[in-house]
């Protein structure tokens, strides 16, 4: 009896790594009052948050559960209540994601629907200012 594939099963850790550093390459250079957010900031995202961020995806998308061994529930709404996230913010982000799966056919067809879909969900649940 096989399990149920993953988004997990289609994309890999390589591929999730490679869009996470993709994505907040992006940020750095494309949005940065976005990249700000980030501290420390220095003009860079920390490699601590790259890794933290590629590990949430690995295990959102049905991957290895590393995230939540090494951090807990991932609790998005609690970690990001300090962050102001309106409808800037969340199109901001939207906007470095697309960016980041734009240039790897990883994230094509059947798959690419599905990011964008649950992204764009995600993002609408963190908004926690107007506008």
């Amino acid at each position: 009896m096989s399990a149920t594939p993953t988004p997990y099963d289609a994309i890999g850790t390589p591929a999730i790594i490679g869009l996470v550093e993709r994505f907040y390459d992006h940020m750095e250079s494309a949005e940065p009052e976005l990249a700000r957010l980030h501290p420390p900031f220095d003009g860079t995202i920390p490699a601590a948050a790259r890794e933290r961020f590629a590990l949430f995806l690995v295990g959102w998308l049905g991957g290895p559960q590393t995230y939540t061994e090494q951090h807990g529930h991932p609790r998005l709404r609690m970690r990001h209540a300090t962050v102001p996230i309106g409808g800037q913010m969340r199109d901001a982000w939207l906007r470095c994601m697309a960016a980041a799966m734009d240039v790897d056919p990883t994230f094509t067809g059947p798959v690419r629907d599905f990011l964008d879909s649950r992204f764009a969900e995600v993002a609408d649940f963190l908004r926690n200012r107007e506008g």
